[in-house]
């Protein structure tokens, strides 16, 4: 009898699923079981093992069997792929963290003073490299068949203004002189700066700029400035229009006088806010207090300087609001509201106002259509009246595909809405009664005082515990 009828009476072989690992069991045991080595590498031929075969535990195997009549050994262990790295971009200058983080002293005081270093180049100096992916390594199964792996996908550059690609694509460079930005969506820009050495009044009149713009003044009531860059104000704005596709920062504060608004794609920093109307993208940081105005952030609002006080008004921070104190002894209604996103809010709102006028264009072609069937089904469909059902069932396709698409862009958002995991209040020291927390679609009203405190979502309600 072949070696292999011999030993597969007694012995099995299984794998696991990607066949990295190949397994010896005895079905039964057999006190007088012996084998040599050669046997026993003729047998795991024979069930197709060719790679990954442990010399060792072959060897021993031979020796004493007994050994392992109760165990499952792995007899041969394949070569596991190994996934490529995707590539990456390098830059050459540095790009501001624009997630603003104050510097904590050695006797916990926050230090606001930083100053923004500009990331100034010259036309022709190089800004940013591509770094190729890591191809990996396919792996190989006990089987001898090759394992495939996942390779490293290459990164792209996004091309902004004033900036230019090497030959061969791999390499961005400064086409003039001017300062490094980086805008929405991640695109590279290189924007000359804009100064104004003194106040933004009747004497400059409203200023619209491609790049950076800094006033070494105060932005007065009425006037608008916008810049595709950052905007630097290094005295205060009044009610006065503020626009910055990168970020703003106010050394003199905003008195907006519930006029005008501040609004940056990226960040806004401030050393306080008084009446006024402030959105951001991205983080609204104020060193001293921000009172009775309307503020709005993509992420966090952070207020937590010594002062730090947020009293009147409302707060809305997709993620985060962090204070030193809110609200006042006077119970001053102080609204803040967390993991809101009121563009996708609005955007729903619209999207099943899209859908409800869908529906209704359905049903009248339904109803047309069916008036035309049944004319077609008693032969009195006349040439127009084809042409007609054929528009009306291209249409009905048209409108479902639509209605398709919009209802999964609501799911996704409706989806969107509910993930309050990170959205949370923290107060550093006194939060007043007549302060109400908003998280997602959940709201909590705060009828005394309390202290040192954080509010986050929590199954299904608004939970509070000690600040840490």
């Amino acid at each position: 009898m072949e070696f292999t009828a011999d030993l597969g009476k007694l012995l099995s072989v299984t794998f696991n699923d990607d066949k990295t690992v190949a397994y010896l069991q005895f079905t039964q045991k057999d006190e007088n079981f012996s084998c040599t080595k050669d046997a026993l590498y003729q047998f795991l031929h024979h069930h197709g093992i060719k790679y990954g075969i442990q010399d060792d535990i072959v060897e021993r195997f031979a020796i004493n069997p007994r050994e392992y009549f109760f165990s499952k050994t792995p007899i041969a262990i394949g070569l596991d792929p190994e996934p490529g790295e995707d590539g990456k971009i390098r830059y050459s200058v540095p790009l501001e963290d624009v997630r603003y983080q104050p510097l904590e002293t050695d006797d916990g005081k926050v230090d606001y003073k930083e100053i923004t270093r500009l990331n100034n180049v010259r036309k022709g100096q190089l800004i940013a490299e591509l770094v190729p992916p890591l191809p990996g390594r396919p792996g190989t199964a006990v089987t001898g068949e090759s394992i495939p792996n996942k390779s490293g996908k290459e990164a792209r550059f996004k091309i902004g203004k004033n900036v230019v690609l090497s030959p061969d694509q791999t390499a961005m460079y400064a086409a003039i002189d001017g300062l490094v930005t980086m805008t929405d969506k991640g695109k590279l820009n290189v924007f000359p700066v804009y100064e104004v050495n003194g106040d933004v009044d009747y004497s400059t009149g409203n200023i619209d700029f491609v790049g950076t713009v800094v006033i070494r003044g105060n932005v007065l009531t009425g006037f608008k400035v916008s810049a595709a860059g950052d905007i630097r104000v290094v005295g205060g704005v009044e009610g006065a229009e503020l626009y910055s596709e990168g970020s703003i920062e106010i050394t003199g504060g905003i008195i907006g006088y519930n006029k005008g608004l501040v609004k940056a794609g990226h960040s806004i920093k401030s050393s306080f806010i008084q009446d006024g109307n402030v959105v951001a993208g991205e983080d609204i940081i104020v060193s001293q207090s921000i009172m009775h105005s309307n503020i709005r952030a993509g992420r966090d609002v952070v207020c937590n300087g010594t002062k730090g006080l947020i009293v009147g008004g409302s707060i809305q921070a997709g993620e985060r609001v962090i204070a030193r104190v809110i609200g006042n002894p006077m119970s001053t209604t102080t609204s803040i509201e967390v993991g809101v996103l009121p563009e996708l809010r609005n955007e729903l709102m619209e999207l099943r106002q899209k859908v409800k006028d869908i529906m209704a264009n359905l049903e009248k072609s339904e109803k047309a259509l069916s008036l035309l069937d049944q004319l077609a089904s008693l032969g009195k469909l006349t040439p127009e009246k084809v042409e007609m059902r054929s528009k009306l069932n291209m249409t009905k396709k048209s409108n479902i595909q639509e209605m398709n698409e919009l209802k999964e862009r609501m799911l996704t958002i409706e989806k969107t809405l509910e993930e309050t995991v990170r959205a949370r209040v923290d107060v550093l020291k006194t939060i007043y009664g007549g302060s109400r927390i908003v998280i997602g679609r959940y709201t909590k009203y705060i009828k005394e005082p309390l202290s040192r405190m954080s509010f986050y979502f929590n199954d299904g309600d608004i939970t509070m515990a000690a600040y840490v």
